[in-house]
């Protein structure tokens, strides 16, 4: 399970609005791919609250999700599915990382379980719905990531990986794989 903005591509204040705006982080696209050809199921989730303030529409987020999914896909990965929620912080909905309705979602519609499986992010958002839906939390530096890392307390830092950014991830995670 991977964020998507900071994680996969450079994250933006103003919000990512446009397929152009998407922008991946080096190495993250081959990252992906090499996932993929070592039999790991890709799936996104990602807070997208630029819909709820008119940033952008459905249309719009389809088409940068398509770009996504098309330059994995040109680099021969896979992304199984994205989901993500659109609505603001203050809507106190279910789906929204740190709550725990798109991991709900993502085991309904796929079928699958996400538990003990990997979340990587760049958010205190996504650790802690990584940890409260008992996956194994991830930290990347790249997008918030390093302001994240000098946040986390010693307990927390203690419980996550951190890493450079989603290709230093998929080394360990291949490497570790390597080792079972």
């Amino acid at each position: 399970m991977l964020d998507r903005d900071g994680v996969i591509n450079e994250d933006s204040d103003d919000y990512i609005k446009s397929p152009d705006e998407w922008i991946p982080i080096k190495g993250s696209i081959d990252a992906i791919a090499r996932l993929t050809h070592n039999d790991y199921g890709i799936v996104v989730a990602t807070n997208q609250s630029g819909l709820a303030r008119g940033y952008l529409n459905e249309y719009d987020l389809a088409k940068i999700h398509s770009k996504c999914c098309g330059m994995v896909e040109e680099a021969g990965g896979f992304i199984s599915a994205i989901f993500y929620c659109p609505h603001l912080a203050s809507a106190d909905c279910s789906c929204r990382k740190p709550k725990t309705g798109l991991l709900k979602q993502t085991e309904s519609e796929l079928g699958v379980s996400l538990t003990g499986s990997f979340l990587i992010g760049d958010s205190m958002k996504d650790l802690e719905a990584a940890l409260a839906f008992d996956m194994k939390p991830v930290l990347v530096r790249t997008g918030n990531g390093s302001k994240t890392e000098l946040n986390l307390d010693d307990k927390l830092r203690s419980s996550i990986a951190v890493f450079d950014d989603l290709d230093s991830v998929t080394n360990w995670i291949l490497a570790s794989n390597t080792n079972r």
